[in-house]
C-alpha cells in the first residue's frame, strides 16, 4: 500500500498516466518516458515524502531508493498498463518530436543505458551468487586452517552454497546473452545460444583441428573456450540481431519459423568462432593488462595514486550515468581474475558521502539548520548501508562544495583498499552491505577502508565548509 501511495503522487506529478509514455527500472531509480514535460511538477514531485531526488536526463529518473524502484515500475505495469519502452516501439514511432529528442542523444551515453539495461536486471543474482560463493569460500578456509571440522555437515554446506553460486556465475554469458537480445532486438533464444556457446567444451576442439590452441599455454591460444568473455558476447548478439532481421525480409512467412533461426545461427557460429572470439579475445586481454596496471599494480605508489583517483571521481560518473560503463569491466575482472577488485575501490566513494554529511550535520547542528539536520538524520542510515542517492541529492549535491570535498575525502578510502588488493566475488551496494560480497580474505580491510572513507570525507568537509553555507540552505 506504501508503494502504491507513493506512486499515485508521483504518477500525478508527472501529469497522469496519460503523459507517460514508457518506465523502466534500475536499482535505486524509477525511469520515465515523458510525453510533454510541460505538464511535470518537478518541484512537487521533490517534495513528495519517499522521493530522494530527481534526475533530468533523456530519461526522467525519479530516486526511491532500491526495492521500491522495482516495486514500483511493476505497478505502472500491472495497474496502470505502463509498458517499457522496448514493447512500445510503435508509440515511439507515432512520436516524431520524440523520436528527434531521442536521435539527439549523446551516442556513448546511448551506448552506456543500453549496457546498463543488460546487466542492472542480472545484478540481484550477481549479488546472491557472490555472497554464496563467498561463504562457501570462507568455510574452506576455515576448514583449512582447523577452524571448522571437515564434517559432513559443512561439506555438504560448502557444496550446496557453492552450487548456489556457480548455477549463475558459471552461465553469465548465457544470461548475458539473452539480456542483450532483449535490447538489440534479436530473439532471446538465440542470444542465449550466442553466449552458450562461447564457454562450450567443443570450442577447444575445434580450435584444436585448426591449429588456433596453444597447449602449452591454453589462456594464451588464439581460440578458446570463453575467450572474450561476455565483450564477444554483446558484440555477437548484436552482430546477430542485425542478421536475424536481414534474413526475416527475405524468408517467407511459412518458413520463417525453422528457416530464419537455422540460418542466422550457422552464420553467427562461425563468425564467433573465427572471427568475433578471438577479436574481442585481444580487446579483453588487453582491457585485463590495463587494468592489472591499474588495480593490480605491485607499485604501491601507483596502487595508491589509482586508488585515490577512482574513488574520488565516481559520483560525477554516477551523476553523468557513465558508471554503467563499467560493469563490463567489473564481469571481465571476475572472469578473468577470479574476483572483481575496481569494485571495492568505487564503493569508498559513497563511503566519503556518509562522512561528508556527518561533518554538514555537526554545522548544521550549531547554526540551527533544524531541516538540514532532519535530512541528513533520515539518509545517514541508508548511507552507510550503501544506498548513496538521499545524501547525495539531498545534502551535498545541494550545497556544491561538499560534493567535491566528500570526493576528495573518499579517496583516502579508495588508496588503501587498492593497496591492500581488496577483492570481491560480485557486485552491487555498495558501503557496510557490501561486507559479504567481499572475498573471505578481504572483509576487514574493506571495512577499514569504509572507516577511512568516513574520516576522510567528514576531515576534509569540515576543513573547507563553512558553517555559512550550510546555514544558507533551507
Amino acid at each position: 500500500m506504501i508503494n502504491q501511495k507513493l506512486l499515485a503522487e508521483i504518477v500525478e506529478k508527472l501529469g497522469g498516466k496519460e503523459n507517460i509514455l514508457a518506465a523502466s527500472n534500475c536499482m535505486t531509480r524509477l525511469r520515465v518516458d515523458i510525453k510533454d514535460y510541460s505538464k511535470v511538477n518537478i518541484a512537487k514531485l521533490k517534495s513528495i515524502e519517499g522521493v530522494m531526488g530527481i534526475v533530468e536526463d533523456e530519461t526522467l529518473q525519479i530516486v526511491v531508493g532500491p526495492g521500491t524502484a522495482k516495486k514500483c515500475f511493476d505497478i505502472l505495469k500491472s495497474e496502470y498498463g505502463i509498458s517499457s519502452d522496448l514493447e512500445v516501439g510503435k508509440d515511439w514511432q507515432k512520436n516524431k518530436e520524440k523520436i528527434k529528442e531521442r536521435q539527439k542523444q549523446n551516442k556513448l551515453k546511448k551506448s552506456l543505458k543500453i549496457i546498463g539495461k543488460i546487466f542492472i536486471p542480472l545484478i540481484p543474482a550477481i549479488i546472491a551468487a557472490g555472497i554464496f560463493n563467498g561463504f562457501a569460500g570462507l568455510i574452506s578456509n576455515l576448514q583449512n586452517t582447523g577452524t571448522l571440522p571437515g564434517s559432513q555437515f559443512w561439506n555438504l554446506t560448502q557444496l550446496i552454497l557453492s552450487l548456489l553460486g556457480g548455477a549463475f556465475l558459471g552461465y553469465f554469458t548465457i544470461f548475458t546473452g539473452i539480456n542483450a537480445a532483449k535490447q538489440f532486438g534479436a530473439t532471446e533464444g538465440l542470444g542465449g545460444m550466442i553466449g552458450a556457446l562461447t564457454i562450450m567444451a567443443q570450442i577447444n576442439e575445434i580450435s584444436q583441428s585448426v591449429g588456433m590452441f596453444d597447449a602449452a599455454s591454453p589462456l594464451n591460444s588464439i581460440l578458446r573456450s570463453g575467450k572474450g568473455g561476455i565483450i564477444g558476447v554483446i558484440i555477437g548478439v548484436y552482430i546477430l540481431a542485425i542478421i536475424e532481421k536481414g534474413i526475416r525480409k527475405v524468408v517467407p512467412n511459412v518458413l520463417d519459423l525453422i528457416v530464419t533461426p537455422v540460418v542466422t545461427m550457422l552464420i553467427m557460429a562461425l563468425a564467433m568462432i573465427f572471427i568475433i572470439m578471438p577479436l574481442s579475445g585481444i580487446l579483453s586481454d588487453w582491457l585485463v593488462a590495463t587494468l592489472t596496471l591499474l588495480v593490480a599494480s605491485e607499485n604501491p605508489i601507483i596502487s595508491v595514486i589509482s586508488g585515490y583517483i577512482l574513488s574520488a571521481v565516481f559520483l560525477p560518473m554516477v551523476l553523468l550515468g557513465l558508471h554503467h560503463g563499467l560493469i563490463p569491466i567489473y564481469a571481465l575482472q571476475l572472469e578473468n581474475m577470479g574476483g572483481v577488485s575496481l569494485f571495492p575501490v568505487l564503493a569508498m566513494a559513497g563511503a566519503g558521502q556518509v562522512g561528508a554529511a556527518i561533518a554538514i550535520y555537526l554545522k548544521a547542528k550549531k547554526t540551527g539548520n533544524i531541516k538540514l539536520k532532519q535530512i541528513i538524520s533520515g539518509a545517514l542510515p541508508a548511507g552507510v548501508l550503501g544506498i548513496g542517492e538521499p545524501l547525495i541529492y539531498g545534502v551535498t549535491l545541494p550545497l556544491g562544495k561538499p560534493f567535491i570535498t566528500a570526493g576528495l575525502g573518499a579517496g583516502f578510502g579508495g588508496a588503501f583498499v587498492m593497496l591492500q588488493n581488496v577483492m570481491a566475488g560480485a557486485w552491487g551496494p555498495s558501503g557496510i552491505s557490501a561486507i559479504p560480497l567481499m572475498q573471505p580474505g578481504s572483509m576487514l580491510s574493506y571495512f577499514l577502508g569504509l572507516v577511512i572513507a568516513y574520516l576522510g570525507g567528514f576531515i576534509v568537509t569540515h576543513l573547507f565548509i563553512k558553517e555559512q553555507d550550510v546555514a544558507e540552505l533551507q
